[in-house]
């Protein structure tokens, strides 16, 4: 559950909480739908990504190999 005080901290420095909260909060927050959407579609990309193991324990030794991974990796999601 999300404090009250970090909740704060987060708005003065202008960020968006955009995690829904417990149903059994006294006080919900307005949350906006159309950003959790995209944080889930987000979510679920990155969940997707590593399921492949050689990008969830980066096996390539270098950068630029384990960039082209990614973006291989990033073609197969895609393809689905």
């Amino acid at each position: 559950m999300m404090q009250n005080w970090l909740i704060q901290t987060l708005q003065q420095r202008d960020y968006h909480v955009v995690i829904s909260q417990m149903s059994r909060r006294k006080n919900p927050l307005a949350i906006d739908s159309e950003i959790y959407k995209w944080r889930h579609l987000i979510k679920n990309f990155f969940g997707k990504r590593k399921e492949f193991k050689r990008i969830a324990f980066r096996s390539d030794k270098t950068g630029c190999s384990f960039s082209s991974a990614i973006y291989l990796v990033s073609a197969v999601i895609n393809s689905r």
